[in-house]
């Protein structure tokens, strides 16, 4: 068991007044502005092979401040346009690791709106929380409690393109602990007409969440074209109306896979799922707006976090394993298996229903590559050898 907890963000919606939404604002617009004029810095000493780190960000930002052009920058707490800085040297990391693109510049109108507030930037105390440039709290709606004992380390204020207002609070939680280990492992074939399909043969039904409200989101969609382009009132107010429809499909999406993802960390200590590559699956024309209602890779992100905190695994098969092709009794492999087949028999006599065979074919290969040392991501060029996936569907070859 763990001595501490982990590190989580309980997000809550506020409300604010109308000086602490003015001040929130420009906080926003001098965050986004630092971000650029450092990014701007960065690239031209990137194309003089010059590298610039944060401290000397850090060093320009302090000059920017004393110009007459950039002298708003006071204004506001210095706290976030450090952060700005901070995140910006996290994105160039992740670059030099080949872990993401070069960075980006941020966008006045589609941009995250957000800024985060360090401990010495903010007051907590008896759950009312005030940030630094503000004398008033902000009207928080606590809509849960916080852990027992829980003091934020840094707070995260952000608003949304539906005009949403919401603070995050990073606390550590120490009733997140691992669960008893447990006697059970499960394969999990995702799919469109069923969003899960279980080794157990359970089917988790798809909700659609963007179908159910795809004429209301349309509707919103044309009246947002007739508007003319610019930054007219009537354009911002379609604009707003389309972003809230799509705030509740997301809404409902993120609701149903954490009640989802939570059931099946609890119930299993053992999870296999595909290594799919949906970002190349959306190129599909005619399954793009599907694939993304089904949100295959958040569901896979929220089982992972989770199986961590809880003491779980969550291993990923190799994408090019013939989970629907292979008989799970046998083990002899067809020569074509179309989309359009949901049931076949194998020559030793076997029914299937294609996704749950692939399911506990998953399950099967999945416990293998554990066994073989093949991590949550198995590679797809293994040193010396091929990977424990396709090393088990070579066995199984008749």
């Amino acid at each position: 068991m763990r001595t501490t907890g982990v590190k989580r963000a309980f997000k809550y919606r506020f409300y604010p007044s109308d000086a602490q939404a003015a001040e929130l604002s420009r906080t926003f617009g001098c965050v986004r502005k630092v971000y650029n004029l450092a990014l701007a810095a960065r690239t031209e000493a990137w194309a003089r092979q010059v590298r610039v780190n944060y401290n000397q960000t850090s060093a320009m930002l302090t000059g920017w401040k004393k110009t007459e052009e950039l002298a708003y920058l006071n204004d506001v707490s210095s706290v976030p346009l450090q952060q700005a800085l901070r995140h910006l040297q996290v994105a160039f990391t992740n670059f030099f690791g080949k872990r993401a693109g070069y960075p980006r510049f941020k966008s006045r109108k589609k941009s995250r709106r957000s800024a985060e507030y360090t401990a010495s930037a903010f007051r907590f105390r008896d759950g009312r929380l005030t940030l630094a440039k503000m004398v008033e709290p902000l009207d928080i709606v606590w809509s849960r409690p916080l852990p027992e004992g829980a003091v934020p380390s840094t707070v995260t204020v952000s608003r949304d393109a539906a005009g949403r207002w919401y603070v995050s609070l990073l606390c550590e939680d120490r009733s997140v602990q691992p669960l008893p280990a447990i006697d059970a492992a499960i394969g999990i074939d995702a799919g469109l007409d069923h969003l899960l399909t279980l080794s157990t043969g359970e089917k988790i039904s798809n909700p659609r969440h963007e179908r159910r409200d795809r004429a209301r989101l349309a509707k919103a969609q044309r009246r947002l074209a007739r508007k003319a382009k610019g930054d007219g009132a009537n354009r911002v107010k379609a604009r707003l109306k389309v972003a809230r429809v799509c705030a509740r499909i997301a809404d409902r999406r993120r609701d149903h896979l954490h009640k989802l993802t939570t059931r099946l960390v609890r119930e299993n200590q053992t999870i296999v799922i595909e290594d799919l590559a949906v970002r190349n699956m959306v190129k599909n024309t005619g399954l793009a707006r599907a694939i993304s209602d089904a949100a295959w890779s958040q569901l896979r992100g929220m089982l992972e976090y989770k199986a961590q905190w809880y003491g779980r695994e969550v291993i990923a098969v190799d994408r090019w394993f013939p989970s629907s092709k292979l008989c799970s009794a046998c083990g002899s492999l067809q020569q074509k298996m179309p989309l359009q087949v949901r049931t076949w028999t194998c020559d030793c006599g076997t029914a299937h229903d294609r996704d749950v065979n692939a399911a506990k074919n998953i399950l099967a290969v999945g416990l293998t590559a554990s066994v073989c040392g093949a991590g949550v991501r198995p590679q797809r060029k293994t040193p010396g050898g091929q990977s424990a996936t396709k090393q088990k569907s070579l066995q199984r070859e008749p």
